[in-house]
């Protein structure tokens, strides 16, 4: 994991807010085209090497398949059909989100069929909708370049964290309402959700730990790993976790490590594996479950045949 530098959100906001709006568009289209699955999972997009995108969606006129996807490197949103066509929509320099909406949608309709999503952004302070939001319109691209390698780089520890876990986990899910990095493992165990919300209520109706990282939002102004168990057992606060930099955040209840102490360690990956295996087997241990399972988390899972 290179020692990439990434700011606090505040001073990169501007841009930050367009990124993560330009994904909502995306994660709208998953949602809207996938088949759905358990725990919300087909709304899910993936960070790859070229950006955030979805998952082949099926077409809307039945004519295939369709990826849209944000190039981080070209600054462009991208649209691709199965049948090899492409249109290609610039995201700089400082396009807004609605202009990027309207022409992306008009994109994949051309592509694919035309396909309706609701444009209320979801999870954060605005409530525009996407296609007629022209206030968020900044995009520098050297904060998007040091967002993208700092991203990258937890991706990589993430995946690394859940490879050997032998229960039921998601992929590494880049997440659009929250715009966070996460991996999902589940105990097998029901949970009832903490509320009737539609979110809530779907993507909360199981025993789960969640491990992830965050590029800093108006809740918590920097970059961090998190951790978090549902339900949430009793004594998480008083747990003690590595490294020694990792605390308990009360106002979020979780646990985070911020990328900047992950960063001047020396060694980020390190750093962010025993944030993240610290956490799951203190909330496994205080969760209850099954303890062969708890451990092929820790990197020991039944030999391969």
């Amino acid at each position: 994991m290179p020692r990439i530098a990434l700011p606090d959100y505040a001073e990169w906001r501007a841009t930050c807010d367009t990124l993560h709006a330009h994904t909502q568009v995306l994660g709208k289209l998953a949602a809207t085209l996938a088949p759905p699955e358990p725990q919300l999972q087909h709304a899910a997009l993936r960070l790859t090497a070229r950006g955030w995108e979805t998952a082949p969606l099926p077409a809307p006129d039945g004519s295939g398949a369709i990826v849209v996807a944000l190039d981080l490197h070209t600054h462009e949103a991208v649209a691709e059909h199965s049948d090899g066509r492409v249109q290609r929509v610039a995201l700089a320099p400082d396009r807004s989100v609605g202009a990027v909406t309207r022409e992306l949608l008009g994109a994949v309709g051309a592509l694919a069929g035309p396909v309706e999503i609701d444009p209320t952004p979801q999870e954060v302070s605005w409530t525009v909708a996407l296609d007629e939001d022209e206030e968020h319109a900044t995009y520098d691209t050297g904060h998007v370049a040091a967002y993208f390698s700092a991203a990258t780089s937890a991706a990589l520890a993430l995946a690394a964290v859940r490879a050997p876990y032998r229960g039921r986990s998601t992929p590494v899910n880049a997440w659009w309402g929250s715009f966070d990095l996460g991996v999902t493992v589940y105990s097998g165990e029901p949970a009832d959700p903490p509320s009737d919300d539609f979110i809530m209520r779907n993507s909360l109706d199981a025993q789960e730990v969640a491990v992830g990282w965050w590029p800093g939002d108006e809740r918590y102004g920097r970059a961090a790993f998190y951790a978090f168990a549902y339900p949430a057992p009793a004594g998480l606060d008083g747990v003690t976790l590595e490294p020694a930099e990792a605390r308990w955040d009360g106002a979020l209840g979780e646990h985070v490590l911020d990328w900047r102490d992950a960063v001047a360690g020396g060694d980020p990956h390190d750093a962010a594996l025993r944030f993240m295996r610290s956490a799951i087997g203190a909330y496994h241990g205080l969760g209850n479950w099954d303890p062969a399972l708890a451990a092929t988390l820790q990197g020991n899972p039944p030999p391969v045949h």
